[in-house]
């Protein structure tokens, strides 16, 4: 994995990925990559890999351009019991994306608060903790694809860790 940062900001759409054990959020932008919308709530597959796989189909449909993938790091900036199931996760989306001969890179990016953010919004909106249950990944992957917009925004360059899909030890470092 490389930090590249590109001078000038790409134009498109976006998705914005919350990987979970059991559960995978999906969110997307619209084709100016200026609004982010919960997408869709995900089975986690590792075996026959849907999960990805739909991920790949809405890159193509939307001609994204970057997916950026939550890392959970915790509030000290330390690798937590999920961070290597996200750089995998990763790793394998960049591989597939690659192999459909798609454009969209794969980005990690600081994923702290994104669910608390998603929860106590939620919990604002007055839905019950049994309902969230179905729409909270989908919030946080829309909370970490705007916190990747914003930081593209305030800085002028690409933000998050660029993953290669060939790089197969070199996201634990």
């Amino acid at each position: 994995m490389t930090d590249t940062r590109d001078p000038e900001p790409v134009i498109g759409s976006r998705l914005g990925v919350d990987v979970g054990r059991a559960r995978v959020g999906l969110a997307a932008t619209d084709p100016a990559g200026i609004l982010a919308s919960p997408v869709a709530t995900l089975t986690r597959d590792p075996k026959e890999f849907r999960d990805l796989h739909k991920i790949v189909d809405e890159a193509s449909q939307r001609n994204a351009v970057r997916a950026y993938v939550g890392d959970p790091i915790n509030l000290k900036g330390q690798k937590t019991a999920s961070t290597q199931d996200a750089h995998t996760f990763a790793r394998q989306l960049a591989k597939l994306l690659v192999e459909a001969g798609l454009p969209t890179q794969v980005r990690l990016i600081d994923e702290r608060l994104s669910t608390v953010s998603a929860t106590q919004q939620l919990r604002q909106a007055g839905v019950s903790s049994r309902k969230q249950r179905s729409v909270i990944d989908q919030l946080a992957a829309v909370a970490i694809l705007e916190h990747a917009m914003v930081l593209e925004q305030n800085t002028g360059v690409n933000t998050g860790v660029l993953v290669s899909s060939d790089e197969e030890d070199a996201v634990d470092g």
